[in-house]
């Protein structure tokens, strides 16, 4: 009974804790996982400029204790590798030191929008950017995990 408690404490402290980011110039949506079966959308970050939205993303990366980032990047576009460069900068003066994941994120705003229903969806306050980096985060647990 207690090595099975143990061992479920270790596998409970040594999980591996994920923040997905939808990155844009107005908002940055968010979301969180700890099991890849259970992602959640956080608040979130109205950008008001650089260095304020990257102080919320690394305050919001301690408040969790966070390992990995999966950031949410059109793959394959043409503006992949200028938005690749954009997010670097950004995860720069983040200054995270945990693993960093480059996730397609096509689609993953118009599907937030979907499930989205009635008044809300027109309401600008990041929930569809939080629920499309919950997207983004799901599509990559589903691979990865």
């Amino acid at each position: 009974m207690m090595r099975c408690l143990i061992k479920c404490l270790e596998v409970f402290v040594l999980a591996n804790k994920y923040i997905a980011i939808d990155l844009g110039l107005k908002r940055i949506g968010l979301a969180y996982s700890a099991h890849k079966d259970i992602v959640t959308p956080l608040p979130a970050i109205i950008r008001k400029n650089r260095n304020q939205a990257s102080d919320e993303v690394k305050k919001a990366i301690k408040d969790w204790e966070i390992n990995t980032v999966v950031i949410g990047i059109p793959l394959g576009g043409s503006s992949e590798d200028e938005m690749r460069r954009r997010i670097t900068h950004f995860m720069n003066l983040v200054d995270f030191d945990g693993e960093v994941i480059y996730q397609d994120e096509a689609g993953s705003s118009l599907e937030a929008e979907n499930l989205i229903k009635g008044e809300m969806k027109n309401i600008r306050d990041g929930r569809v950017d939080s629920i499309s980096a919950m997207i983004i985060l799901q599509r990559y647990l589903r691979v990865k995990v």
